[in-house]
């Protein structure tokens, strides 16, 4: 009867009627006891997931065909913020490190999983800011300036604006110049910020607010709801979590959906303690995880 109340409650704040979605099923994905047990990315085929622990530490590849773990970095927030080249083979990671002087810089690496080969895309920095892969290229802010690398032999693609976050502001870098978005205000913290598949538009979390989007260029602002950790599904629907906390611990949270409609939909029951959605499209997958080290993928259609 408990968790009925509970999934009343959490329906009443994120409307459980309209459909964004067609939720086929809800699967346990069968993690080994001894990996990392928090999901930091799913590839775009649907066919692995990317695990680290509850820190970032450490990155691992899991693949669901065939159950297998292969460990691609143990160092301190390899599990970040991860990027996955569109056709699955390359991973894009950052790996943190303190000098002498205990000040902590970050690199910034990549690993393709059919050849193994490792490449430092970044040499350690103070100033590593947004990154973003798309297709067979990856962009970064370092210092301000964004920069492009291929991914492998294929020539770099320019890039779309990339999203970043600096002192609590929205930072949009474009034509190499990098500047502050932050279209609700500079008096606002911002979190969770990313650019649409087709680089038309902003999405990002309002500390204390909520979830936005607006057009890249900072114009038609609009509220879509009090979801949290924010993921764009296609350009026009977005896939997030509702989470709940007595100060210290989670005790509730489900994975949530809307679109630039306005139709929103609760994806799970309640049941789990359901966090930080990952997306595959092309494979109809979102995955998330749960305190308890658990990893759930949600099947669905639109």
């Amino acid at each position: 009867m408990k968790n009925v109340f509970l999934t009343l409650a959490l329906c009443a704040s994120f409307s459980c009627m309209a459909q964004v979605f067609t939720v086929g099923s809800i699967e346990k994905v069968n993690i080994p006891v001894n990996a990392n047990a928090k999901v930091a990315a799913i590839s775009p085929q649907g066919d692995y997931l990317l695990l680290t622990d509850a820190s970032n530490q450490g990155l691992a590849k899991y693949d669901l065909r065939t159950s297998t773990t292969t460990t691609l970095s143990t160092a301190p927030s390899a599990g970040y913020d991860v990027k996955i080249s569109q056709d699955g083979q390359t991973v894009v990671y950052r790996e943190a490190s303190f000098d002498k002087n205990h000040l902590r810089h970050v690199a910034l690496q990549s690993k393709n999983l059919t050849s193994g080969a490792s490449q430092q895309l970044v040499a350690p920095t103070r100033d590593l800011q947004g990154v973003a892969v798309e297709g067979a290229t990856a962009a970064y802010v370092n210092k301000g300036k964004m920069k492009a690398k291929a991914l492998g032999t294929a020539k770099a693609a320019v890039p779309a604006p990339v999203l970043s976050i600096n002192n609590r502001q929205l930072m949009i870098t474009r034509d190499g110049k990098t500047t502050v978005f932050s279209p609700n205000g500079t008096d606002q913290s911002y979190i969770w910020e990313s650019v649409s598949p087709d680089g038309t538009k902003a999405l990002y979390f309002v500390m204390g607010h909520g979830t936005y989007v607006c057009n890249i260029d900072g114009t038609g602002v609009k509220k879509i709801g009090n979801m949290r950790a924010p993921k764009w599904w296609d350009n026009n629907t977005i896939v997030g979590m509702m989470d709940y906390d007595d100060g210290e611990a989670v005790y509730a949270s489900t994975i949530v959906a809307a679109d630039l409609n306005g139709n929103n939909q609760t994806l799970t029951d309640g049941s789990q303690i359901a966090m930080y959605p990952e997306v595959s499209p092309a494979s109809g997958k979102i995955v998330f995880s749960t305190p308890a080290g658990e990893a759930y993928i949600i099947n669905v259609t639109k």
